[in-house]
């Protein structure tokens, strides 16, 4: 060992010490706050919800309207069904007329059944690829 004393001496800070250090982060502020945004939502939500029920009173009238529409027009339906029904029965009668007319005392139109009770008959709709003679092209 050499007699060469030296001493070692520490790293210290300097006298009144380091100047501070910010570390933390300033951002400036981006956006509503949490309270505004969720205002709004509720407002948003609010005006949906009114014009859910808004649309559903004028569905509630529009149905209203129809169902008097077809109240107010159930008689002329019945009317029409009923001449609909006379046209149809007139014009099997006649069928029947020229079908059976070499029947001998066939009547047309007179009623399959012995009773004085009214019957009303029974109008098949056929489709016309059921009907005998329908000739398929």
């Amino acid at each position: 060992m050499s007699n060469n004393t030296t001493t070692a001496t520490q790293d210290l800070p300097p006298k009144g010490g380091y100047s501070t250090i910010h570390y933390e982060r300033r951002l400036p502020k981006k956006g509503p706050s949490g309270l505004a945004m969720f205002a709004m939502c509720g407002g948003i939500m609010a005006y949906g919800w009114y014009k859910v029920y808004k649309g559903l009173d004028e569905r509630r009238e529009l149905d209203r309207e129809n169902a008097w529409s077809r109240i107010h027009l159930i008689p002329m339906l019945i009317a029409e069904a009923d001449r609909d029904e006379y046209r149809r029965k007139a014009a099997a009668v006649e069928r029947e007329r020229e079908i059976m007319k070499d029947v001998p005392g066939w009547e047309a139109g007179k009623s399959v059944y012995n009773g004085k009770r009214y019957v009303p008959d029974v109008i098949a709709n056929v489709p016309l690829h059921q009907q005998p003679g329908f000739k398929k092209d």
